[in-house]
C-alpha cells in the first residue's frame, strides 16, 4: 500500500494531447493532496492517504 504518492507533472504532448492528470488538485479516491507546487517548468504535488 502506498502511504505518500509524489507527483512531478510536466507538461509533455503525448499522442493527441489528452490531459491524464487534469484534475489532480481535487485529489485522487482515497488521496487527499497535501502540498502542490507549480512553475511554468513543472507541477509537484504531494498527495497523501486519507
Amino acid at each position: 500500500m502506498v502511504d505518500e504518492l509524489h507527483l512531478a507533472i510536466v507538461p509533455l504532448l503525448v499522442g493527441r494531447g489528452e490531459r491524464l492528470l487534469d484534475h489532480v488538485a481535487e485529489g485522487i479516491e482515497g488521496y487527499r493532496v497535501a502540498e502542490m507546487v507549480s512553475s511554468p517548468a513543472a507541477t509537484h504535488a504531494l498527495l497523501v492517504r486519507r
